[in-house]
């Protein structure tokens, strides 16, 4: 029986991470970027448009060369997935992981110049301020917290209920806005002692992202974008698409905004009218970090498959030749099935028969009547080996119908939940059928 007011940092249907060896394979003709060994979960682009860092659920950050095409140094430190990336003013970068660390990096150093510890949870996100003198850090231990690069203790904001998933500073540096699970977008200032100004958000955010104006947007688990002025004044929402949003990015110039999502496609959104500009499709697996160039046309997008690809986002047109090159769909035996369809979000961490491999998650074949954290060949945390969960059809629906951020908090799993009960029931009748052992 499951005992859903057990706590616990992760579970068995999470996204969790792959420690594999990162493979340095990169065709220099292709505009594509391969050499991560998991999903590619953030994007930083430097101002100059010469260089990219990337992160991943593999552990590793990769340093590329945008003019060659190829993978300038693998940075190795964190123990799990690195959730975020940052290029900072003096060249150096910074990357942050589910181990709650935060790595400072001098190009061309196979160790970090310095860590930053404090978090208690995986690190969601980073941002740099304005100046470049304050790193600012988002985290699962419902704490933000302001690190001065220049050395000195950190500052911790505190308020939010929930995981905080996003962070972004103001273009004047005088405020830093937060987005979190708890359906609050806070607004920091940075100087003076005045609390937080709180907007409450009908969904769990996911990610956010200031423009040149100031203007504030935020990405939800309903698939919307919901825009607040700088003084956190509702000013408008747009729609994305039907699944939640987990990244965010917004042209140089200010006229786009690329929201990309679980579902796997990318949203460019006019940001003067809020309409829906185009919607760029690729293979169908997640895309899990997007990053403009300097150009304001060109979009980076990180997959699931562990690739970056470009995209010209003022056509909709991708720049890579392969840009749709994609492995045999697995649901492909079940077409027609709804709940094949709404299980397709799962595709990229989870398996299903046991001739096939676990990936960012263990496989779900044989799940029913599994206690939790007992799949063969993968490997739990302890906190996850003590709870009392037996995956049932009853208990994943439960996790789907009040979320895994309620039911099973820390979750690495974008927060999403399945509102009707028709929906969830066809979901656990297709798992039934294709996770059985055979």
């Amino acid at each position: 029986m499951s005992n859903p007011g057990r706590k616990t940092r992760f579970t068995s249907l999470t996204c969790a991470t792959l420690l594999v060896i990162l493979p340095l394979t990169v065709s220099p003709a292709s505009a594509q970027l391969r050499g991560h060994g998991g999903p590619v979960r953030a994007l930083a682009i430097s101002p100059d448009g010469q260089t990219a860092l990337t992160g991943s659920f593999d552990s590793t950050a990769i340093r590329w060369s945008l003019a060659r095409n190829a993978a300038e140094q693998v940075l190795r430190f964190h123990a799990d997935a690195v959730n975020a990336v940052v290029l900072l003013r003096d060249g150096r970068a910074a990357t942050a992981g589910a181990d709650g660390r935060i790595a400072i990096w001098t190009a061309g150093k196979a160790e970090p110049d310095a860590v930053l510890e404090g978090h208690e949870a995986p690190i969601a996100a980073l941002a740099v301020s304005p100046d470049g003198a304050t790193l600012a850090s988002a985290s699962w231990d419902r704490t933000v917290r302001l690190w001065p690069l220049a050395g000195g203790p950190a500052r911790a904001l505190e308020g939010h209920t929930q995981n905080v998933n996003g962070v972004a500073f103001s273009p004047d540096g005088r405020t830093l806005v937060s987005v979190s699970y708890d359906l609050t977008v806070r607004i920091w200032p940075l100087s003076g002692p005045s609390a937080a100004t709180v907007v409450t958000i009908p969904s769990p955010l996911n990610a956010v992202a200031i423009g040149g104006d100031g203007e504030i947007a935020a990405g939800g688990a309903d698939g919307r974008i919901y825009f607040l002025t700088g003084n956190g004044t509702r000013s408008g929402e747009a729609a994305a698409g039907p699944r939640p949003v987990i990244s965010l990015a917004i042209s140089p110039d200010g006229a786009w905004l690329a929201a990309a999502g679980i579902g796997g496609s990318v949203a460019v959104i006019d940001r003067r009218t809020r309409d829906l500009a185009r919607t760029l499709v690729g293979p169908g697996l997640p895309v899990w970090s997007v990053a403009f160039m300097p150009d304001s046309r060109t979009l980076l997008t990180g997959g699931a498959d562990s690739i970056i690809r470009r995209w010209n986002a003022v056509t909709g047109e991708p720049v890579d030749s392969l840009l749709v090159e994609a492995a045999a769909d697995p649901l492909a035996p079940y077409a027609g099935d709804r709940g094949a369809e709404i299980y397709r979000a799962c595709v990229a961490c989870h398996t299903l028969r046991p001739d096939q491999a676990n990936r960012a998650g263990p496989t779900l074949s044989g799940i029913f009547g599994r206690r939790i954290a007992t799949a063969p060949g993968y490997h739990f945390s302890e906190a996850l080996k003590r709870l009392d969960i037996v995956w049932t059809p009853e208990t994943v629906s439960r996790l789907f119908e009040v979320g895994p951020m309620a039911y099973t908090p820390g979750t690495k799993m974008p927060e999403q939940r399945i509102g009707s009960e028709a929906d969830r029931a066809a979901l656990v009748k297709f798992l039934e059928r294709a996770t059985k052992e055979r």
